[in-house]
């Protein structure tokens, strides 16, 4: 009996041990699965742009894994939530992931959530690696907040390359009077004006129906840059008024090239416009953008403005927890800070005191396609050009 019982308690040693094996990483040893949650706009205002994510992140997953869904020996698991781009939502799949024992939440495409996931990763102690959300914010925000897109100190950096050293010039700001229009006016003055320029705004109400005067106005100013921050109905409105008044063709006018349904919204002024951009899938040339792009295209979904984004974030995870050996979170942010490897857009860099993605960006014209318009690269920026003030 003696004998019977010790034996007993070897076999229940035995299956303690291999269970403890298969579970989750707590102490930093080999996990056989790590939970990922990836909280992003699937419907919402910003739904066109959570899709771009999705897709790029599930072909970075299958690339950076080849296929296995594995990082070493980690398969990686993961789930999906969709935030509605409500802050509140996403706020509450976040605390019910981490809650279950997450330790890793991506993507997402609102900065207004971004925001708002930093600091609840940092309390919780997990890696957080925001997507789209161009927020400079997230930059310095914490040592458990990572971004895998561009910031919007990139964008404004980008559309100064236009003209050079800013030192000395005259740059206008034509917006709209709200929160977004006063964001660029605010963003642009910050890198800009720092950098020497004389920035002034112009302003125009939500509510304007004839942008003539405003657009008068403009060329009035005559500054050596104008920097155009618009969205929604009015666009083609606007762009004509800036034509007609000789805007476009006595100085440099430069705005953000969208994502590809946003290309025939500027009317008979588009191939008069510079484009500061992000990315798109002809500006890059290089072997990882050629497998997205594929991956993209036998998927049924056109690689688009916001890709990349998804795409780096899972490189990100795939490399942060290959090198942990699970889901250790001390070890994944010493893995991924100053990690430079190749992504879509070139090579990047994720800086380590502040967690800035170092990135080209890219100068772009819109050129005639069939009956629409299509993206022309006109110069790759270096990453150095545009890389942010260290926070």
């Amino acid at each position: 009996m003696r004998t019977q019982r010790w034996s007993v308690a070897l076999v229940a040693v035995l299956i303690g041990t291999v269970l403890a094996g298969c579970s989750g990483s707590k102490g930093g040893g080999q996990a056989a699965a790590v939970k990922v949650a990836i909280v992003y706009s699937r419907t919402g205002p910003l739904a066109a742009y959570g899709k771009n994510y999705y897709d790029g992140f599930t072909a970075g997953l299958d690339y950076a894994t080849k296929g296995t869904g594995k990082a070493g020996k980690t398969k990686i698991d993961v789930t999906y939530a969709d935030d509605a781009g409500d802050p509140a939502k996403a706020t509450a799949a976040a605390k019910q992931y981490i809650g279950a024992g997450y330790k890793i939440v991506a993507g997402t495409t609102d900065s207004g959530i971004a925001t708002q996931l930093g600091p609840l990763a940092a309390d919780n102690k997990i890696v957080y690696i925001s997507g789209p959300a161009a927020t400079d914010k997230i930059t310095g925000m914490n040592r458990y907040t990572f971004r895998s897109g561009r910031q919007t100190y990139q964008d404004v950096a980008t559309a100064g390359t236009f003209v050079g050293d800013p030192s000395g010039k005259k740059v206008l700001v034509f917006a709209q009077d709200s929160t977004f229009g006063q964001g660029n006016a605010a963003a642009v003055k910050a890198v800009l004006g720092a950098r020497g320029a004389t920035v002034s705004p112009l302003l125009v109400p939500v509510s304007a129906t004839d942008f003539t005067p405003f657009a008068r106005q403009a060329a009035e100013a005559k500054a050596d840059l104008v920097f155009v921050a618009w969205a929604g109905a009015t666009t083609a409105a606007m762009w004509q008024a800036l034509d007609q008044q000789q805007v476009l063709s006595s100085t440099t006018v430069v705005t953000g090239l969208g994502n590809a349904a946003s290309f025939g919204a500027y009317g008979p002024a588009t191939g008069k416009i510079s484009f500061l951009s992000y990315y798109f899938p002809a500006a890059a040339d290089n072997p990882v953008n050629t497998a997205m792009v594929g991956a993209l295209q036998k998927a049924g979904a056109p690689a688009d403005l916001f890709s990349p984004d998804g795409f780096v974030a899972a490189q990100m995870i795939v490399h942060a927890v290959s090198t942990a050996g699970g889901d250790n979170v001390d070890k994944m942010i010493k893995a991924l800070e100053g990690w430079t490897f190749d992504a879509p857009k070139g090579s990047e860099t994720v800086r380590a005191g502040d967690h800035a993605m170092l990135q080209p960006m890219f100068q772009a014209k819109l050129v005639p396609a069939g009956s629409g318009w299509e993206p022309k690269l006109v110069k790759v920026v270096p990453a150095d050009a545009t890389a942010p003030a260290e926070v």
